[in-house]
C-alpha cells in the first residue's frame, strides 16, 4: 500500500510538472509576439482636404515609408493574394501544402528557390528585419505567424504587409510605391499597375523599377494571366493591361507644403499622416501667384514671401505657403517657415486699437486726433511720410496708417489694456510684459506671426458673422475666438478652452473698423475699385516694419482672411519694401481668384443715432455750426463733446477779436469758431484750405484779453532737461527750438534769458547754444502775446 501511494504521489508530481511546463510554454507562446511588431520610423505625410498628397518628409532612417493605411484597394488585394498567398483566408498562419511544395522544389534544385511562406509569415519575417533563412528561423516564423493570426484579423495582417513590404530602393509600403512610381493614390491604380506593385516585394532588389524590365514584365503578365483564368478580370482588361508601360525611376513626391510639414513636426505630429484643410487647387494656384511676384521682387533683392488663406467661419487653413524663392541651395532662407515666424508687426495691429477705443466709447469714427510732432519720454514717433496734418479724423488716421495719432490713441487707451487684449485675441508672441514694449507696441515694437495675425482678424470677422446667426442673447458665444487650425476635423473643444468665451469687441465696433479699412488705398489697377459694381468689398490693412524689413498685408471678407508677408528671411531691409507696394498687389491677386462674397451685414441693433459736429467729428456742442447725424456704436454717446468749437467775439469788420471792456456790446458780433491748439492749427492750416485762423485781438483789446494762447512750443517741452552733444569739431552743439503760431506770416521775437536773439516769420525755428544750467525762453509775437518756456541744459 505504501508503494502504491508513492506511485500516486509520483504521478501527481509529473502531472504538476507537465502542467507547469505547459503553462510556461503557453506563456512563452502568448508573449512571443511583440506588442509593437514594427518600430521603424515613418514619413510625415500631408494631404489636402480631399486626401490628395501635398508633401512628405522622409523617415528618420532614410526610408520612404508612409504611416499605416486602413484601406487596401481591392485591385491590389486580389493581385497580392493570387501572387503570394491564394489560401490566405483559409490557413491559420502557415500552409503545410505550400511548405511541402517549397521543400520539394528546394531539394530538387539543390538550393533555396522557394520559401513557401504565407503572407502572415512574411509579415513576421519583415518585422524580424529579414534575418538569414535557416530551418530554425523558418520554424520560428511559423510559430509567430500562428500567434499573429490570434491577435490580428486577416485584413489587419494585409495592412501590415502592405505598409512594410519593400518595393525597391528606399521605397517601403504600398502607398509610398504608388506615389513614387505612378504619382497617385493606391485606389487610383489600374490592374496593370496593381499587379506590378504586387510582384515587386517578391524580389525588390532584383527587379527595381527602371532595371530588368523583362523580368518585371514577365512576372506582372504572369499574374495578370492568372487573374484572367480565375475570372477576376476579363480578356479585354488583361490585353489592355499587357500594353501598359512599366514604371521607370521613382518620381519625386509632391512638394506643395514643405513649410506646413515643418509646422506639423514642430506641433509634435512627426511621422503621422495629416489630412489637412488645405485646398490643393488653391495651394497650387496661389503658389504660382507668389512665384510670379517673386520674379519682380528679387530684382530689388527681396527674396522671400509667404501667404496664408483662412476660412472665417471655421478657422480652417485653406492655403499655407510658408515661403517662396528660387535659391537652389536655400541661400536666401527659403527653408524658413515665415508664416510661423515672429516678425515686427509694423502697423498691422492698428485696427484692433481703433475697435477697442470705439468699444469703450473713447472715440467716434471721425473724431479729430492730434497729428503733430510728438515727444514722449524720449520716444519720438514719426509718420511714414515724415509730414503732419495737425489734426486728422480717427478713421482717416487708420485708413492712412498714420503713426502719431495711433501713438496718442494708445497713450489714451493704455498700453497694459491693449497688451492684454492682443493676447486674448491670439497674439501669443507677446512674451514680455506691456512695459517692455511701451507705446511702440502699436508701431511694430512687438513681434507677431502671420499665423497669429490672420487668426486674430478671422476672430473679428467670425464674431461679426455669428452675430447674425443667433438670436439675442446668444449673439456672442463660445468659439467666436479660437486660433486657426490645419487638420481636417471638427473644431476641438480644447481649442475653445484656450480662449475666452466671447469677443471683447461688439459687432458694431468690428463693423465700423472694417468699414474704415475699406478706405485703405488699393495699389495699382485696384485703386478705383469703388467705381465698379463688380468690385468686391475687402477690408484690408498694410504694415511696414522699421528699416523696411517686413511688408504686411491682411485682407478680410465675410468668407476669407488672406495674409501676405514680403521681405527677406534674414531681416535685411530694402528700399521700397513696404506693405502697400510689395504685399498689397499679391493680396488682391489672390482675392481675384477667390469666390466673391457679399459684404458684412450692418449690426443695426448695436448701433445708435448720434449727433456730431461735422468739422471735428466729436459729439456736437452748442457752438458747432453744422451738425450731422451718424449711426455709430452706442458707446459713442459716452465720448466728449466737441472741445474745439467755441463762441468768439468780433468787431463789425470781423477782422479782430474784441470784448465788452474795449467795445460796445451792441457792436460785438458773436460767431462760432473752430479753434485748434496752436501746434495743431499750425499744421492743420497747411493741409486744410477751409480752416480759418483765429483772428487777433484788436490793438486796444490786447492787454484786456483773457484767453491768450496763439503760440506753442513744439520742441522742447516745457521744463525739459536737454543734453547737447558735442560736434565733430569739438564745439558744443545747438538746440533747435520749434514754435507754432495759429496765424501765418506772424513775426515772433525771441529772447533767451531776457536777451533778444532774433525774430522769425512764418516758419519759427531757431538754433540756440545755451550753456549748462536752467534757462528761460521768452517769445513775443507782433500782437504783443507773450509765451515763456523753461528748460535746463545738462552738463556732460
Amino acid at each position: 500500500m505504501k508503494r502504491f501511494g508513492k506511485m500516486l504521489t509520483g504521478q501527481k508530481k509529473k502531472r504538476i510538472v507537465f502542467l507547469v511546463a505547459l503553462l510556461l510554454l503557453a506563456g512563452i507562446y502568448y508573449f512571443s509576439l511583440p506588442q509593437n511588431l514594427f518600430k521603424a520610423p515613418t514619413c510625415t505625410i500631408v494631404e489636402d482636404r480631399n486626401g490628395q498628397l501635398l508633401g512628405a518628409r522622409i523617415a528618420d532612417d532614410g526610408q520612404w515609408r508612409f504611416p499605416p493605411s486602413d484601406i487596401i484597394p481591392e485591385n491590389f488585394k486580389q493581385c497580392l493574394l493570387h501572387f503570394e498567398d491564394e489560401y490566405f483566408y483559409q490557413h491559420i498562419g502557415f500552409n503545410p501544402v505550400s511548405l511541402l511544395r517549397a521543400l520539394r522544389q528546394n531539394l530538387s534544385a539543390g538550393k533555396i528557390v522557394s520559401g513557401g511562406s504565407t503572407l502572415s509569415m512574411q509579415v513576421i519575417r519583415l518585422s524580424r528585419k529579414n534575418k538569414p533563412r535557416t530551418v530554425f528561423e523558418k520554424l520560428l516564423e511559423i510559430i509567430l505567424a500562428t500567434r499573429l493570426e490570434l491577435t490580428y484579423s486577416k485584413d489587419e495582417i494585409l495592412q501590415l504587409y502592405a505598409t512594410h513590404a519593400p518595393f525597391g530602393g528606399n521605397t517601403v509600403g504600398l502607398e509610398t510605391a504608388a506615389w513614387r512610381y505612378y504619382e497617385r493614390k493606391p485606389d487610383e491604380l489600374s490592374w496593370a499597375e496593381s499587379a506590378t506593385l504586387a510582384v515587386l516585394p517578391n524580389q525588390p532588389g532584383l527587379i527595381f523599377p527602371g532595371k530588368n524590365h523583362q523580368q518585371l514584365r514577365k512576372k506582372r503578365n504572369f499574374l495578370l494571366t492568372k487573374l484572367y483564368r480565375k475570372q477576376i478580370i476579363d480578356s479585354l482588361t488583361m490585353a489592355l493591361a499587357f500594353d501598359e508601360p512599366l514604371p521607370g525611376k521613382p518620381f519625386p513626391l509632391p512638394a506643395l507644403s514643405n513649410h506646413l510639414i515643418d509646422k506639423i513636426i514642430i506641433d509634435g505630429k512627426k511621422g503621422q499622416k495629416i489630412n489637412t484643410t488645405i485646398n490643393n487647387n488653391w495651394q497650387q494656384k496661389f503658389s504660382e501667384i507668389l512665384n510670379s511676384h517673386h520674379q519682380s521682387l528679387k530684382g530689388n533683392e527681396i527674396h522671400n514671401a509667404a501667404l496664408l488663406v483662412l476660412s472665417v467661419d471655421t478657422g480652417e487653413t485653406l492655403a499655407y505657403i510658408g515661403n517662396i524663392g528660387d535659391g537652389a541651395r536655400g541661400e536666401h532662407g527659403q527653408h524658413v517657415d515665415i508664416i510661423s515666424a515672429p516678425r515686427s508687426t509694423g502697423s498691422i495691429l492698428k485696427p484692433f486699437l481703433f475697435a477697442a477705443m470705439l468699444e469703450e466709447g473713447q472715440i467716434l469714427p471721425g473724431t479729430l486726433l492730434p497729428d503733430i510732432p510728438t515727444f514722449i519720454q524720449g520716444f519720438a514717433p514719426k509718420n511714414f511720410s515724415k509730414t503732419y496734418d495737425g489734426a486728422v479724423p480717427a478713421d482717416r488716421a487708420l485708413s492712412r496708417s498714420l503713426n502719431i495719432p495711433a501713438v496718442n490713441m494708445l497713450k489714451t487707451y493704455g498700453v497694459e489694456k491693449f497688451h492684454y487684449l492682443l493676447k486674448a485675441y491670439g497674439l501669443n508672441s507677446l512674451t514680455f510684459p506691456a512695459s517692455h514694449y511701451g507705446l511702440s507696441l502699436i508701431l511694430g515694437g512687438a513681434e507677431g506671426s502671420l499665423w497669429e495675425i490672420c487668426g486674430m482678424y478671422a476672430n473679428m470677422a467670425r464674431t461679426l458673422n455669428n452675430y447674425f446667426k443667433y438670436p439675442e442673447p446668444l449673439r456672442y458665444h463660445d468659439g467666436d475666438l479660437h486660433p486657426p487650425f490645419y487638420e481636417r476635423q471638427d473644431l476641438p473643444n480644447e481649442v475653445k478652452k484656450n480662449y475666452q468665451s466671447s469677443s471683447d469687441f461688439s459687432a458694431a465696433a468690428i463693423w465700423q473698423t472694417f468699414q474704415t479699412m475699406l478706405e485703405v488705398y488699393r495699389p495699382g489697377e485696384d485703386a478705383s475699385w469703388q467705381y465698379y459694381d463688380s468690385s468686391q468689398k475687402i477690408a484690408w490693412k498694410t504694415g511696414t516694419s522699421f528699416g523696411l524689413r517686413d511688408g504686411w498685408a491682411v485682407g478680410i471678407t465675410p468668407a476669407y482672411v488672406v495674409g501676405v508677408w514680403v521681405g527677406n528671411a534674414d531681416g535685411e531691409g530694402r528700399p521700397g519694401l513696404t506693405g502697400i507696394n510689395t504685399a498689397g498687389p499679391i493680396l488682391f491677386d489672390v482675392f481675384d481668384q477667390l469666390p466673391a462674397s457679399q459684404w458684412f451685414s450692418t449690426p443695426t441693433s448695436d448701433l445708435g443715432k448720434i449727433a456730431i459736429c461735422r468739422e471735428s467729428g466729436h459729439r456736437n456742442n452748442k457752438f458747432c455750426p453744422t451738425i450731422d447725424t451718424i449711426y455709430s456704436h452706442k458707446k459713442g454717446l459716452l465720448t466728449d463733446v466737441c472741445p474745439y468749437h467755441r463762441l468768439i467775439h468780433l468787431d463789425v469788420s470781423k477782422k479782430y477779436r474784441v470784448n465788452a471792456q474795449c467795445e460796445d456790446i451792441q457792436n460785438i458780433i458773436h460767431e462760432p469758431w473752430l479753434v485748434l491748439p496752436p501746434v495743431q492749427a499750425y499744421y492743420y492750416r497747411s493741409k486744410t484750405a477751409h480752416y480759418r485762423s483765429l483772428p487777433p485781438y484788436r490793438h486796444d483789446c490786447r492787454n484786456l484779453a483773457s484767453d491768450q494762447g496763439s503760440m506753442q512750443v513744439i520742441y522742447p517741452k516745457n521744463r525739459a532737461q536737454l543734453l547737447i552733444p558735442t560736434e565733430l569739431d569739438g564745439k558744443p552743439g545747438a538746440v533747435v527750438f520749434d514754435v507754432a503760431h495759429t496765424r501765418s506770416n506772424t513775426e515772433i521775437f525771441w529772447h533767451l534769458d531776457e536777451k533778444f536773439m532774433a525774430s522769425t516769420h512764418s516758419i519759427h525755428q531757431m538754433a540756440l547754444h545755451p550753456k549748462a544750467g536752467p534757462h528761460k525762453l521768452t517769445l513775443v509775437d507782433q500782437y504783443g502775446e507773450v509765451l515763456e518756456h523753461e528748460f535746463e541744459i545738462i552738463d556732460h
